[in-house]
């Protein structure tokens, strides 16, 4: 294919998934369905803890909503819900895994994840 056509094409993609060319807002969905799967856990096992989860799944939902152009929902929500049940497997690994050595691995990537999404949250 010749290079002319291959930049045309890229265009013409990412300009009918605007959301597709901003990894900030990539990266603000994929924190929401993390901190969204934690909170959940926590409602289970931690409640006391879900209200400050709640508190910063509401801060990244609202810099999601900032920075989402119009038409981006579908692939913004694709974007949460696969990180969500990426988090749930880590969690089901913390809690149910019955090997403790991946449960202790699964703890640590579980909360280097939460920390990333945390970071990018002013307190």
């Amino acid at each position: 294919m010749a290079r002319g056509l291959e930049t045309l094409l890229a265009v013409l993609v990412l300009g009918a998934f605007p959301a597709a060319a901003d990894p900030l807002l990539r990266q603000f969905a994929v924190c929401a369905g993390r901190l969204s799967a934690i909170m959940e856990d926590q409602w289970m096992f931690d409640g006391p803890a879900s209200e400050r989860t709640a508190e910063e799944l509401h801060a990244m939902v609202s810099l999601i909503e900032a920075s989402m152009p119009e038409g981006a929902g579908r692939q913004v929500m694709g974007w949460r819900i696969d990180a969500k049940v990426a988090q749930r497997a880590l969690l089901a690994q913390v809690r149910f895994g019955g090997d403790p050595r991946l449960s202790e691995t699964a703890a640590a990537r579980a909360e280097a994840l939460a920390a990333e999404c945390r970071a990018l949250i002013l307190s």
